[in-house]
């Protein structure tokens, strides 16, 4: 069974969630995220998504559109189509919609509150250790059997 969004949430280093009011300035959103070294913000009303703000919003609607980033509000600039995933979701559908929707960072929902965020490298890095061990495993079981990796052994 393939690994699920919840595994990559528990080896997060900070697994909480960094969130902001969409009433916020995008000039305190951006110090938030700068603070926790985050890409995105998801952006909450009381406890409901209603939309996330990365850094690509900041970049083509603030700067882009010459916002004062001071008087913006978030709510003006986010993202509020976003799709979500939820603890359940493999990590391979998690990548297939982060692909799809051109969607770096990934809310996951939990009876309907967002219990977290996988980032795209989170999941990248997911795939390259799980490839690394599938490797390694397969390495070692031609070892088990006898076989060398040495061109001309006779093995």
């Amino acid at each position: 069974m393939a690994e699920s969004v919840a595994s990559l949430l528990m080896q997060k280093k900070s697994p909480s969630v960094v969130s902001i009011a969409p009433t916020a300035t995008v000039a305190t959103a951006v110090q938030t995220m700068i603070d926790r070294k985050v890409g995105s913000i998801v952006v909450l009303d009381q406890l409901a998504l209603v939309g996330i703000l990365t850094e690509r919003d900041v970049l083509v609607r603030v700067v882009g559109g010459a916002h004062d980033p001071r008087t913006t509000r978030v709510s003006e600039v986010m993202t509020s189509d976003v799709h979500c995933a939820w603890p359940g979701t493999t990590i391979y559908e998690a990548l297939r919609l982060m692909s799809e929707r051109r969607q770096r960072h990934l809310p996951v929902m939990e009876n309907g509150l967002v219990c977290g965020v996988v980032s795209i490298g989170d999941v990248t890095h997911w795939v390259i250790q799980s490839q690394r061990d599938d490797f390694d495993l397969a390495i070692g079981t031609f070892k088990e059997m006898g076989y060398s990796n040495r061109r001309g052994s006779g093995q």
